[in-house]
């Protein structure tokens, strides 16, 4: 392995501007998951995971004991511990669990369906998580996607919901930065959110963590293998951005961005043209965390029958993850672009949003990037 330095260089400035962060591996990263702004892991090709606790000065490497494995998602609750889910066909799909960080990982699950293919894993908490797997047929034969849920952290079982709608032919679900699945993560909050692609790019809802379904179509592009949802994530119950596009032909112009104000029954697309393949997209928890906050005191002024003034806060912000590039999005302002270095040929696959604000990007070659 080697040390590779990466220059990113922002068209629009950012406070602070982008930064490059070390890292020890030349993998291909598709999972991040940022715990604070001193801890945070990757993970990513033939078995591939790395941590960091010093802010992204030190990014140590290290190998699960199952180098064939691809791991497309990652959930860190500390620097001691972390779920990794592999993607792949039938027992290539895995969920391994670490204590300690990553001196001994248990293996958790093991998917014995040859058809099954594990997309994307989220938590609520440390103990309540779930994953997503593309559609398999169930006793009665149709097609319907796969969901395991945990209750304690340990221990794995399907979700099985009579009202889970029939997956279309052709549909199915990317695993390509561990955000086609969304949910309201240390909230309390028991929506559920999945999208997917294909034949046709739709977007399934449940209230009440898998019991229920509705299942909305989008207007993003679709019809192919290679097309459709690619990530989706809420800031609240009811506002929600899902983006994709054509991975097979990333400079296609879209529509690959829409939002939502209603919990997903109908999306609206983004008025920023040229649009392009996006892999990935996240909410900026700083910004979004205010913006909770001064809704609840206008909320609470309102109860008791006087108005506060409220400070004004920051407008809402995401990050969304483009082939080679990085937007830095300030609602209703146009987008900073920050873009990576074609020349060296890096590329952008996934992000994660830091709870102090910020986000943490990463890529092809061991690329890693943090955008403050």
């Amino acid at each position: 392995m080697r040390l590779l330095y990466l220059l990113l260089l922002a068209t629009t400035a950012v406070a602070q501007g982008p930064r490059v962060q070390i890292s020890n591996t030349t993998e291909n990263l598709r999972g991040v998951s940022a715990v604070s702004r001193q801890v945070a892991w990757a993970s990513g090709t033939h078995g591939t995971y790395l941590r960091t606790v010093d802010g992204g000065r030190t990014w140590t490497p290290g190998q699960v004991n199952a180098e064939g494995l691809d791991f497309r998602g990652v959930v860190a609750f500390s620097a001691d511990e972390a779920f990794l889910m592999s993607s792949g066909p039938g027992e290539q799909s895995r969920i391994y669990h670490t204590e300690d960080g990553g001196k001994h990982w248990q293996l958790q699950f093991t998917n014995k369906n040859p058809k099954g293919f594990f997309d994307a894993i989220a938590f609520w908490d440390t103990k309540h998580g779930i994953v997503l797997g593309d559609p398999v047929a169930d006793e009665s034969g149709k097609l319907k996607f796969e969901l395991l849920e945990t209750e304690d952290g340990q221990s794995w079982r399907p979700l099985v919901s009579a009202a889970m709608p029939q997956a279309l032919e052709g549909e199915g679900a990317f695993a390509a930065s561990n955000s086609s699945l969304a949910i309201l993560r240390d909230s309390g909050d028991r929506n559920l959110w999945f999208a997917t692609g294909g034949k046709v790019a739709r977007v399934f809802h449940s209230p009440d963590r898998g019991q229920n379904w509705q299942v909305f179509d989008t207007p993003i592009l679709h019809s192919e293998d290679s097309t459709g949802i690619f990530s989706i994530a809420f800031r609240d119950a009811l506002h929600g951005v899902i983006a994709g596009g054509d991975y097979k032909k990333p400079k296609k112009d879209g529509p690959n961005l829409a939002f939502t104000e209603d919990g997903g029954k109908t999306w609206k697309i983004a008025s920023i043209t040229p649009q392009a393949y996006f892999s990935a997209v996240a909410y900026d928890q700083r910004v979004n965390q205010a913006a909770a906050q001064q809704k609840a005191a206008e909320q609470a002024s309102e109860a008791n029958g006087k108005k506060i003034r409220v400070k004004p806060i920051a407008p809402e912000r995401l990050f969304i993850v483009g082939e080679d590039f990085i937007f830095d999005f300030e609602l209703p302002n146009n987008p900073h672009r920050i873009g990576g270095s074609k020349k060296q040929g890096y590329g952008f696959n996934a992000v994660s949003a830091y709870p102090e604000g910020g986000g943490l990007v990463v890529g092809g070659k061991g690329t890693i990037a943090f955008i403050p």
